[in-house]
């Protein structure tokens, strides 16, 4: 037999903080829903035009390695060397 009572887990809807991906402001969105935009921004972001190229790949740029970093080191980091010869060249810390 069915009750007519229901049951409290299911009046329950899981949330989760979400900020707009385009006014940055913080909201409350259902579990799993996927949206990206507040109330506010979603028939703004709808207007928008549609981009004519899909963004290409992005690389973070490279550094030339430092000096510090092409002496050889043990695990310590200090193999062979005193704290000296790594001392900065005329200036205050």
């Amino acid at each position: 037999m069915k009750s007519s009572r229901v049951d409290e887990k299911d009046r329950e809807i899981r949330v989760e903080l979400k900020y707009c991906e385009h006014c940055g402001g913080l909201w409350l969105r259902e579990c799993g829903s996927g949206v990206a935009y507040c109330e506010n921004c979603r028939p703004v972001v709808a207007d928008l035009p549609v981009p004519k190229k899909k963004p290409g790949r992005v690389g973070l740029p490279v550094r030339p390695h430092t000096a510090v970093e092409q002496y050889p080191c043990d695990d310590d980091g200090m193999d062979g060397y005193d704290v000296d010869d790594f001392e900065a060249a005329g200036g205050a810390a």
